[in-house]
């Protein structure tokens, strides 16, 4: 590549055999779930295949990009504020070209340029490959690309850590759960074949990669609308990837509980490589909620799944999703999702106040819960939550767990950061490059992190 300097906007890194193109720095920012995560490694790998180079900071760039995730009301204000500012850098400099991707800008596709005239490209998930072909195009006027189409899977990617990759195995949902916009910006869901899905993984094994998290918005039906003659079940694909040569820890999300099958579930005790955590969406833990949610399954089916998760894999990691405050909910139903908090025991979860979503159905239900309401049950959930985590945590104090070093300590940057196999931060004493597995005795615990000292030569398998 060369390198060339332009207007202290940052260095021009193109190809030598691609043409010269108006924007040469990009800044990307993401919002949302670990696949917007993954779709951003893409969208990066793809600007740098093309010659740009990433700025540090946004008032350096000349490509000004979102990934937009548009779950929860709070994403979309925070989301919001950010666009704001690329507003005024466009008015101070307006060769700067501003794109919005993601799951927002799939969700107000017909009114983005109305509301923003300042953006120039939009697109949904389904099209991230667009936003190259409008860069290198000669085209002046702002274009939108809203098709369900391609897995951004296929994409040259520029990981955020050497050692971990994300692997896209699906797109697209066929539930339809009333409070959740996924299927109406995603798509319907679309599966890619194992054998491309293992050739990915050992590309990535042999790039380095010691860890990946298989993604979809519903792992579990991986492969069911592949032909009869191409189709493998979630347990089989999982089976294929554990036995890729390098690979030494295998995670997904996200699962939904009426899918998930035994077999799954043994499989966390019988592929080595296939970590002790499994995400596990309960959303309510009332019958009646989760059948106004559509969610398809009742609380005795849930706890049905978490009692053979207990029998089959005993110190397996448990973790959820819940909602608060969903329309109609009463007293009585969040008592039972009280109920199954305290029985489960998570050791983590991601609570939410319900906010209603453009174009589902919860929106239009009768008696939404008032906000004051919904807060106020909020805090008695996370009082649970975390306590619980902090009492399913203390079973690991006194025990050696094997970490993978992340980097310095967040909160004392003379110790380092891993991860268990339980999915826990682990923060330690001791040494570990980033990718290093490291042999930890774990001192102490509370409801979200582990604490501990390295043990002697506890440095595992160093990268090459």
């Amino acid at each position: 590549m060369t390198s060339n300097s332009r207007g202290g906007n940052g260095s021009r890194c193109l190809a030598p055999w691609l043409p010269l193109v108006a924007v040469t720095t990009y800044h990307l920012t993401t919002f949302g779930c670990q696949m917007n995560e993954h779709d951003s490694e893409r969208m990066k790998g793809m600007l740098e295949s093309l010659g740009y180079c990433e700025a540090s900071a946004r008032d350096q760039a000349d490509l000004i990009l979102f990934n937009t995730c548009s779950i929860r009301e709070k994403a979309d204000d925070r989301f919001i504020a950010h666009l704001g500012e690329a507003k005024r850098l466009k008015s101070q400099r307006p060769a700067i070209t501003v794109g919005v991707g993601g799951c927002w800008a799939q969700s107000v596709k017909d009114e983005v340029f109305a509301r923003f005239p300042f953006v120039d490209v939009a697109f949904g998930p389904g099209q991230v490959h667009k936003l190259a072909e409008f860069l290198t195009s000669d085209s002046l006027t702002a274009q939108g690309f809203f098709e369900f189409e391609g897995f951004t899977g296929r994409l040259p990617a520029k990981r955020a850590r050497a050692y971990q990759g994300w692997v896209q195995i699906s797109v697209g949902c066929n539930c339809v759960c009333a409070y959740c916009i996924v299927p109406s910006t995603r798509g319907r869901e679309v599966s890619r074949t194992s054998d491309e899905l293992v050739a990915e993984v050992e590309r990535l094994a042999a790039d380095g990669v010691r860890e990946v998290t298989l993604l979809g918005q519903n792992v579990n039906s991986y492969g069911r609308d592949l032909p009869r003659d191409e189709r493998v079940s979630f347990a089989q694909l999982l089976a294929m990837i554990d036995a890729v040569d390098g690979i030494e820890r295998i995670r997904y999300t996200s699962p939904h509980p009426k899918d998930m099958r035994e077999d799954v579930i043994r499989a966390h005790a019988e592929l080595p490589a296939l970590c002790e955590h499994i995400h596990l969406p309960l959303q309510s833990g009332s019958s009646a909620v989760l059948k106004r949610m559509r969610r398809t399954y009742t609380r005795e089916r849930y706890l049905d799944r978490v009692a053979l998760i207990r029998e089959h894999v005993p110190d397996c990691a448990l973790t959820t999703d819940i909602i608060v405050g969903f329309p109609g909910e009463t007293e009585n139903d969040f008592e039972q999702t009280l109920e199954v908090a305290e029985q489960v025991g998570y050791d983590g979860a991601f609570t939410f106040i319900y906010s209603p979503r453009r174009g589902t159905e919860a929106a239009t239900l009768p008696d939404q819960i008032p906000h004051d309401v919904a807060t106020q049950r909020m805090e008695r959930l996370v009082e649970v939550i975390q306590r619980r985590a902090r009492e399913r945590a203390e079973r690991f104090v006194g025990r050696t767990l094997e970490v993978l070093v992340e980097g310095p300590s967040r909160t004392d940057p003379a110790r380092l950061r891993g991860r268990s196999r339980h999915n826990k931060v682990v923060n330690f004493a001791g040494l570990g490059d980033p990718g290093e597995f490291v042999e930890v005795e774990i001192t102490g615990a509370t409801s979200q992190t582990l604490a501990g000292e390295a043990t002697l030569a506890s440095r595992l398998a160093p990268l090459a």
